[in-house]
């Protein structure tokens, strides 16, 4: 028998099981509050083939009774952000929390799986990570897309979802049988002070290896990079071999820690 579930259960759901993580961890986490957005199973998935890869995956080849789109972002700490911002190299902590973040958020899916299923409702999950074709750089599940497309957030000038937490953290999603209804949390059209017109350009200044331009982002240079940070550092070493970290264009910028496009 089904019984009824809101995207409200869930926030709190995903709350109280990050705060659990950093409990777990026993150094204090490295996250703030997680948000949750959701949005019907409907025609608007359609754009992912247009706007992200020519093979995306539909809401419906993952579970083909999917009847909405859940995605979640985990937020980092500003104290995170502010270590990785010194330097042309990420910092240790910042690849040691890229992992446990990974780690979490699969932990985090499964545990809402879990729940949809007590409550009745079936739903299907995708990685964190590494699910992208490594010739092409796409992901026929993208995280990011599917937060644009429900709302979480918007597309800043660093190719990165900036919500209303900021753009600095990581994402996670799932479909399911549950009818969660439309439940946006940007709805503006930017939320990028460049794409507005205001002056910025911060994150474009802050990529090491001039990946990132004002219209358009040099995805095979930032790969590379991203690559050999995990093969040259020594303090990223005895991380797994996917730990593929920098973060600069995320780190102490006006889209870090909030939708900078609201406070104008």
């Amino acid at each position: 028998m089904r019984r009824e579930l809101t995207v409200q259960t869930l926030g709190g759901f995903c709350q109280l099981f990050v705060e659990a993580e950093a409990e777990r961890l026993g150094n204090g986490g490295w996250w703030r509050a997680p948000l949750v957005a959701t949005a019907p199973a409907d025609d608007r998935f359609g754009l992912l083939r247009r706007i992200a890869a020519d093979d995306h995956f539909q809401p419906r080849d993952l579970l083909p009774t999917a009847r909405s789109v859940v995605v979640f972002f985990i937020p980092f700490k500003e104290e995170l952000a502010r270590e990785n911002s010194e330097g042309d190299r990420p910092c240790r902590n910042w690849g040691l929390a890229y992992v446990q973040t990974n780690e979490l958020i699969g932990r985090l899916s499964s545990a809402l799986d879990d729940l949809l299923r007590e409550r009745g409702f079936a739903s299907a999950l995708t990685p964190a990570t590494h699910n992208f074709d490594e010739e092409r750089l796409v992901a026929r599940w993208s995280h990011k897309h599917l937060g644009c497309l429900v709302g979480l957030g918007r597309f800043g000038t660093h190719s990165m979802l900036i919500t209303p937490s900021g753009c600095c953290g990581r994402l996670g999603s799932l479909v399911t049988e549950a009818e969660l209804g439309e439940h946006p949390l940007v709805e503006g059209d930017e939320a990028c002070l460049l794409k507005v017109g205001k002056e910025c350009g911060q994150c474009i200044g802050a990529c090491p290896v001039e990946a990132l331009r004002e219209k358009g982002f040099g995805r095979r240079r930032c790969w590379e990079r991203l690559k050999e940070n995990r093969n040259t550092l020594d303090y990223l070493s005895d991380l797994p071999e996917t730990t593929h970290v920098c973060g600069k264009c995320a780190a102490l910028m006006p889209c870090s820690f909030r939708n900078p496009v609201t406070i104008y």
